[in-house]
């Protein structure tokens, strides 16, 4: 089972835990032990939900001959955000919702594809010190260590 959980990091950041589980009992148990030791609270399903923009991302492989700028104008169609050349590979970002109608283009113009993800891109970042930096660190590491949890995604700069 696919549960996110929302919660206050030390220093006003801002979390969004996403987490695959067969146990969800364990699950928030653990989530909130590991605010709680991290400085932070864990709070309310979909409270931060405002903060973080939810975008799909893909990195498939660069073909000979491809032309950027007409990749581009294809993809408008799309909705896409964003489409860049990067290291020989072309990356593709774009609001979460249109990630099947990439896949298909992907798939019928035969690109192939090197990684996909979901992400959550917070809208305002949250500068910190460096020993403020240290604490949320603290924290962003007592999540990553549960097994059940599959990303953390926090604002801080």
């Amino acid at each position: 089972k696919e549960v996110v959980y929302d919660g206050k990091g030390p220093h006003g950041t801002a979390f969004v835990v996403e987490t695959a589980t067969d146990n969800p009992t364990r699950t928030v148990a653990n989530i909130r032990a590991a605010f709680v030791r991290g400085k932070g609270e864990l709070g309310t399903m979909g409270m931060n939900d405002f903060l973080f923009e939810r975008k799909c991302s893909f990195v498939v492989g660069y073909k000979e001959g491809v032309d950027m700028d007409e990749l581009e104008l294809e993809l408008i169609d799309y909705d896409i955000d964003e489409v860049f050349l990067d290291e020989g590979e072309i990356n593709i970002f774009a609001d979460f919702k249109n990630n099947g109608p990439i896949y298909k283009y992907r798939e019928e113009h035969d690109f192939e594809i090197k990684s996909f993800k979901f992400e959550r891109i917070p809208l305002t970042m949250r500068e910190l010190t460096p020993e403020q930096q240290e604490d949320v660190n603290g924290l962003i590491e007592r999540l990553e260590a549960d097994d059940d949890v599959v990303n953390v995604f926090h604002n801080m700069a």
